[in-house]
């Protein structure tokens, strides 16, 4: 299943429209690039990373209800949490390179 039609399920969006489906792969764009902007890299949005995805998804049912601002206050703890993750990723892989 492709991350758009996981979104459309996500949403309840059971009917079939190229509108709705070319706003919906605007919105994960914009989504990822949110995500990605907290995260400080590109995220994988697949099965082994199952929290960034509802995080994405979740980021997405904002954007299209039009309250992305309350899901920076809905999310904030999500969102520092994946900042986080990735900054001490960024510090244990600079470590490594370190000690080589």
């Amino acid at each position: 299943m492709s991350l758009l039609e996981e979104l459309k399920n996500y949403l309840d969006i059971t009917w079939e429209d190229e509108g709705t489906d070319e706003k919906l792969e605007g919105i994960l764009i914009r989504a990822e690039n949110i995500l990605t902007g907290y995260a400080g890299e590109a995220l994988i949005y697949d099965s082994t990373q199952e929290t960034e995805k509802q995080l994405l998804f979740d980021c997405c049912r904002y954007i299209y209800n039009n309250s992305l601002e309350d899901f920076k206050i809905n999310f904030g703890a999500e969102l520092i949490m994946l900042r986080a993750k990735f900054s001490v990723k960024a510090v244990d892989e600079n470590a490594e390179v370190s000690e080589v």
